[in-house]
């Protein structure tokens, strides 16, 4: 068990569930005192192939044992292989001519990426990114300033000038926020944070079409919503939009610190040697579990099974009592309890070891490995339904 003493020696960052974990597999992980949890959040949409999944695992190992680190003053042979895969996803069937791919460490870094080159499209000019309110994209001061949620901003003015805000789902409000000084909109697909909101079919469709006649770059944050957790490769995919600049991060390396940063080949070309850079970026070690993962992403056919056991896990959940809404598509759901008790049903479910999460008062988001078994849902739906109603009762 983890010491208050080693506990202290933490920044004050994260409010700690009581919990500490000391194992997984699949769909699985074991705390301290032995007990098993089934988690139904994949540390954030980031385990999408469960914990531990052997064929990552066996990367890893493999990598591990062979080259972890060099630099990107030299090549390695893994991450243009990770490069390649991840545009042909992104391109899908939409785009015949490649793009390119910089790797960071994570989403916020390669949402900051696109910042760059955002202001390098723009020019001194049209510097200003438009985001959407109830967004999420990062804690860095650039991505903070960018996330729509001015409650978390407040402690860490001034922050970085460039950024403005709309409201999301609402076509008017982007049109109308286009200025002169604009050059580029980021936009959550679907929002996680937010409480899983999926937009008005179209929507994104017109944005992209907006986004081409205004000639600004749309950026879409797929850090959550990517490879295949909604029924698609990439969220936009669905209204068969590919943006200018795409984020990825999260399930990328199956729970490997690794994010990118796909552009169109006009767009990623605006940078020049030294204008952008990250140590960790690419390296051997993360790439291994990216290349590993997107393999087998495409072996479960990662979109197709998301879709299938979405709805299975939808079509039960509705059968609970209480429960009011489910948003999302795939295996990224919000369900919607009848009352501001979603804290205290995640509390009840951890206690009997289903891991899920609230993100609004009201609002818990599930988002279980794409290749959780009927069997578990099954376990899920059962712990879940009891969590609920003991919410009520003590609520009642």
């Amino acid at each position: 068990m983890t010491s208050n003493i080693a506990q202290e020696a933490l920044m004050p960052t994260y409010k700690k569930w009581p919990v500490t974990f000391v194992s997984g597999s699949g769909s699985y992980l074991i705390d301290t005192t032995g007990k098993k949890y089934l988690d139904f959040l994949s540390g954030i949409a980031v385990c999408s192939l469960g914990h531990c999944h052997p064929k990552v695992t066996e990367a890893l190992t493999s990598q591990a044992n062979t080259l972890w680190h060099v630099s990107n003053l030299f090549g390695n042979e893994i991450a243009p292989q990770v490069a390649h895969e991840l545009d042909l996803l992104i391109r899908s069937d939409y785009l015949d001519t490649p793009g390119k791919v910089f790797f960071t460490n994570s989403g916020a870094e390669a949402n900051e990426c696109a910042f760059k080159l955002a202001r390098l499209f723009g020019g001194r000019g049209r510097h200003v990114v438009l985001s959407a309110y109830g967004s999420f994209h990062g804690r860095t001061l650039a991505t903070l300033h960018a996330t729509g949620q001015p409650e978390k901003h407040e402690p860490f003015w001034p922050l970085p000038e460039g950024f403005s805000h709309i409201a999301f789902n609402d076509y008017k409000a982007f049109e109308n926020a286009i200025k002169g000084n604009v050059a580029a909109l980021i936009i959550e697909p679907t929002q996680g944070e937010g409480g899983v909101i999926v937009p008005e079919p179209g929507y994104l469709r017109q944005v992209r079409e907006l986004c081409s006649e205004m000639g600004i770059l749309m950026i879409a944050d797929e850090v959550q919503t990517g490879l295949g957790r909604m029924g698609t490769w990439f969220r936009c995919h669905i209204e068969d939009v590919v943006p200018d600049i795409v984020t990825v991060a999260k399930s990328l390396g199956n729970g490997m610190p690794i994010g990118a940063c796909w552009a169109k080949a006009e767009i990623a070309d605006l940078f020049s040697p030294g204008d952008h850079g990250s140590t960790f970026g690419g390296q051997p070690l993360a790439s291994s579990a990216a290349l590993a993962t997107l393999a087998e992403l495409r072996a479960i056919d990662a979109p197709n099974r998301a879709m299938e056991y979405g709805k299975i896990l939808k079509d039960n959940l509705m059968e609970v009592d209480h429960v009011i809404e489910i948003s999302g598509d795939g295996l990224l759901l919000g369900v919607k309890v009848g009352g501001n008790f979603a804290q205290k049903v995640a509390e009840n479910a951890l206690q009997r070891g289903l891991i899920v999460n609230p993100v609004r008062p009201d609002v818990i988001r599930m988002a279980p490995p794409l290749n959780v078994s009927d069997a578990e849902i099954t376990e899920a739906i059962s712990k879940f339904s009891d969590s609920l109603k003991e919410s009520l009762s003590n609520n009642g």
